[in-house]
This record gives structure tokens, sequence and C-alpha cells, in this order.
């Protein structure tokens, strides 16, 4: 027993160390980057607001969610907490400016998270949809994943094309330079990674997991993933060679032997840091690196960073 009191308090004191090193990194160094003064006008229409003549994919740093369907997850005030990473809607997170989302399921075609469920993956697609229409430039990468330990949903490939296939982009190795312009009208990048079907084949209507890529490590400590996620950025290639999507997530998570394993406590140690890992990647040369970065609990400040340094690469400033 008092072993297990004795690691308790190693741990939380290895978490204050860690946040202390990011917060004074952050007090040194600030959080300042080209384009960090830039606040959308519009963060629905954002893509529309820049210039999609000028705006090749390749510019973009997308904003994205990490485990975006979880608004319902579970049972609230019970289960919720431990899964919840994100609060809003499908819809209301592209509204506020989310251009990535990260959509688990299990073989029933309903949400998930681990062994917590939610709704049907119908509601994604119709909020998604409802987005589209009321949109005309915006254009999103729809990640769509079998959740860990469960089964493929049966004929999930042709739900998605029967579903979005008027607004789906071609998997296209070229895509990646041309212009929103050049794009348009099409709107999704559906990416399809089911964990024992056969993957979708190159040049059809749904994208691989060959074209979405990261180097997620599964750790509640700030710091840690702070580094790893510039370090492995580092060793990407430059955007202008780049054929594949990669994705850095800005999150921390619970884990099981810690006293602390509610999604927001946890995140949080890490999820306003967002302004300083871009400011890093600049400072440290990996500025034409950076491509999609994804939060929980998304808010507005961390789509204007995102945009902004999309604009600043527009103007040549990056």
């Amino acid at each position: 027993m008092l072993s297990f009191f004795s690691d308790q308090i190693d741990k939380h004191k290895a978490v204050s160390e860690e946040e202390k090193t990011i917060n004074d990194l952050e007090q040194s160094e600030g959080s300042h980057f080209p384009g960090d003064d830039y606040r959308p006008s519009d963060r629905k229409n954002w893509m529309d607001g820049l210039d999609v003549e000028k705006l090749t994919l390749n510019k973009i740093v997308w904003p994205g969610t990490h485990d975006s369907a979880t608004n319902d997850i579970g049972i609230p005030l019970v289960s919720r907490p431990l899964a919840e990473c994100q609060t809003l809607s499908i819809y209301d997170q592209l509204v506020l400016g989310t251009r990535v989302l990260d959509i688990r399921v299990q073989e029933d075609r309903h949400i998930c998270h681990g062994i917590l469920t939610s709704y049907n993956v119908d509601a994604v697609i119709d909020d998604v949809i409802r987005f589209l229409s009321e949109t005309h430039s915006e254009i999103i990468i729809l990640e769509m994943r079998t959740e860990y330990g469960h089964k493929d949903p049966p004929e999930f490939e042709t739900y998605l094309t029967n579903k979005l296939g008027q607004f789906l982009i071609q998997q296209d190795d070229d895509l990646f330079n041309k212009a929103v312009s050049e794009i348009l009208p099409k709107r999704v990048i559906c990416i399809w990674k089911p964990r024992e079907s056969p993957k979708p084949s190159r040049g059809g209507l749904l994208w691989n997991s060959d074209y979405l890529k990261d180097n997620w490590i599964d750790t509640d400590l700030p710091w840690k993933k702070f580094e790893s996620n510039l370090k492995h950025l580092s060793e990407q290639q430059p955007l202008s060679s780049r054929k594949y999507f990669y994705r850095v997530e800005n999150t921390v998570t619970p884990q099981a032997d810690n006293p602390v394993v509610w999604v927001k406590p946890v995140t949080d140690r890490i999820r306003k840091y967002a302004r300083l890992f871009i400011s890093q990647c600049v400072a440290k040369g990996c500025g034409d690196k950076l491509q999609i970065l994804s939060t929980d609990l998304i808010e507005e400040d961390f789509v204007d960073a995102c945009v902004g340094l999309t604009h600043a690469r527009i103007e040549g400033k990056v």
C-alpha cells in the first residue's frame, strides 16, 4: 500500500516538472510565429476567406480534432468524462473551423471510444453534408477508422461512397500541389482505415491509410509528448515533396495507473500550448513541415493559430 502511494506521488511530481518545463519554454521564447496575429473574419468559411487560387493543399495547416465524435459518448457524469475528447457536435466543430475529423466506428456503425459507444455514424455524415451545403470552398479531411479491438462495419466502403459520393475527392498523388480552386466543387478527402477488410485501392474515391500518417505516443506527460511531436515532425519530408498527410496531435492521454483519468484535466496539460508548438516548429526549421495539427476540446484560438500560419504561407512569410 505504501509503495502505491509513493508511486502516485512520484507520478504527480513528474507531471508537475514537465508542466514547468513547457511553461518555462513559453516564458523564455514566447509563442510568436509568422501570421500569429491573423484572425479569420468568418471561421465557418476561412478557406474561402483566403485566396483559393493561391491556396494549395500543401500550404494549409489543417485544424483537426482528436476523437471528433465523442461529444455524446458514454453516460453523462459517469463514464463520459473518461472519453469525451470533444464537447461540440461535428457540425459545430466544422463551423468553428475544424477541417480534419477523426471518426472511430465499431461493427454496428456506431461511434465508439474503446468500450464506450455513442450515436450512429449517420449523425456524423449528416452533419458533414449539412456543413457542405452551407459553404462553397471549404475542404474537409474525413478520417474513418475501425476502433482498436473492434470489427469492421460490413460493406462500410460502399456505405461511405453512397453517402458522400458527390463530394468525394478522388485519390490523386498530384493533388497536394493543386490549388483549392482546381479541386472544387469536390470537397471531401475521405480516408477509410479498416482493420481486417481490404483497404481502398489507389485512384479510387476513398483514400487509404498510406495517405494519413502520424507518430502518436501513449503518454500523459506534456513535455514528453511535445518533444516527441517536434522530433517526428522534423523527420518528415517538406510539404513541397510530400505525397501524404502528416498529423501532429497536441494531446496527452489519461493513463490507467494515474489517479487523474478524466480527459479534460489531463489534456489541458498540453492543449494550451498549441501556439508554442507552432512557434517552435518555425524556430527549429520545421515550419515548412507542419500540416495537420489536432487537439482535444477545440476552441477558436486553436483554429486561428492554424489559419494564421496558413495565411503567412500564402503571403510567402514562411
